[in-house]
């Protein structure tokens, strides 16, 4: 099989190089194969994606083939309605050893998505039961937990024709923004284990930027170490997101905000990082915006190597094992624990409004820029000494902390090495 995603990222790891990929999904077979072309000749190490469109991903595939029909445009690759004799056509000539396709989607009922990438001869996708499930709407957990269940041992039985299927774990991307590391942390690592109990041996682990350089490198390290001791005979790897919030509006801004991720996913020791681009802000980012931060993120992490040291600790790793541990507590099936975990609040998303989120915790911007719990509900963490008071937060208040990485960025000066990176 061609273009394998996981032999490719057992090299790169060999090599130290950070893979850059981008999250770019088109509508027709013809520009998302030119996306997929660009991606692959864009000059650093990269992993092309087809992203799905908004209908393939809530199933909704009766109004996917109206709007292929009549020609509408959608926001994403519709994979389940083209079939996978059409993927493939797409797909050749372009897939290969050195450039791998994943499947990036959304979906908290998978099956038929995983089906068609599968019959479509890819063998590479992401998601999980949580991750997938509470950020994009409200599928009931345990539905989802059952889908994902399926759908993963679906897609491990890939093995037996001499494929390595790989899972991505969206985990550590919950919501995006406003979520503590250690949440983070606890759910790509209890969603990367669901994979392996039900066949795959090969995961990644995701962590999203969030609003503190030294929080977010110790976390990154967190992940590492937690991963070593939970996944023992599992193949995996860490993939940093560059912040998935409100995006810089300026493009000084936003490419240096990009920029700054490359430097944390190779100081980290990540393998892979998903970029953004200058169009988050306004629009749908064009094949031209994808290789442009493609190239700007290499650059940023040529220049930077793996730290030596670890920042100092301020607790994110222990905080992380607590809330795996408590969870992995209540049953054998992960699965069911997950799902017993939302219902006893041992596993609580702030700001989440998804019907099965306990919705008691609540976190903050600190005055050094480091996210912070100010409520933990039945969380199973220290409560906070000190923090503030969220529960009266105003809207007003609120947009502030979503903007604050915005308006961070948007503001600061650049030095002289910056400008040479992104002019």
């Amino acid at each position: 099989m061609t273009g394998t995603f996981h032999a490719f990222m057992a090299e790169a790891a060999r090599t130290g190089e950070l893979v850059v990929q981008p999250r770019m999904g088109f509508g027709t077979v013809d520009r998302m194969r030119a996306g997929l072309l660009a991606t692959r000749n864009a000059g650093p190490r990269t992993v092309g994606t087809l992203t799905l469109d908004s209908y393939t991903r809530v199933g909704d595939f009766a109004t996917a083939a109206r709007a292929i029909h009549a020609g509408d445009e959608l926001n994403g690759y519709p994979i389940v309605n083209l079939g996978p004799e059409v993927t493939r056509e797409m797909l050749a000539g372009v897939r290969a050893p050195d450039f791998p396709v994943q499947v990036r989607h959304g979906s908290a009922a998978p099956g038929p998505i995983v089906d068609a990438l599968v019959a479509a001869g890819l063998d590479a996708t992401e998601g999980g039961p949580i991750s997938y499930c509470l950020p994009y709407g409200r599928t009931p957990v345990n539905r989802s937990v059952a889908a994902w269940r399926e759908a993963t041992k679906r897609f491990a039985e890939l093995a037996s024709s001499g494929a390595t299927p790989h899972l991505e774990s969206f985990g550590g991307c919950l919501l995006g923004q406003l979520c503590p590391p250690s949440l983070l942390i606890a759910v790509a690592v209890l969603e990367g284990m669901f994979f392996a109990q039900h066949g795959i041996t090969s995961v990644s682990l995701s962590y999203a930027q969030q609003t503190h350089p030294g929080q977010d490198e110790e976390a990154v390290r967190a992940l590492h170490d937690i991963a070593a001791d939970l996944l023992p005979g599992i193949s995996w790897h860490v993939v940093v997101y560059a912040y998935m919030g409100l995006y810089p509006a300026t493009r000084s801004g936003s490419l240096e905000l990009l920029a700054a991720a490359a430097r944390l996913a190779k100081r980290g020791g990540a393998a892979r990082l998903i970029v953004k681009t200058p169009a988050e802000a306004s629009q749908i980012p064009s094949i031209d915006d994808n290789v442009t931060a493609l190239r700007i993120a290499a650059a940023a992490a040529a220049h930077v190597e793996r730290a030596d040291r670890a920042p100092e600790s301020t607790g994110i790793e222990a905080e992380a094992r607590q809330i795996i541990d408590r969870v992995l507590d209540l049953h054998d099936d992960i699965g069911r624990a997950l799902t017993a975990a939302f219902a006893l609040g041992f596993l609580d998303v702030p700001y989440c409004l998804h019907p099965d989120n306990g919705g008691r915790t609540r976190s903050y911007i600190a005055g050094d820029g480091r996210l912070r719990w100010a409520a933990t509900g039945t969380l199973p963490v220290l409560e906070p000494a000190t923090g503030a008071d969220t529960n009266g937060m105003t809207a007003t208040e609120l947009l502030g902390a979503l903007s604050y990485v915005r308006n961070h960025y948007d503001t600061a000066p650049l030095s002289g090495r910056q400008k040479e990176l992104l002019s």
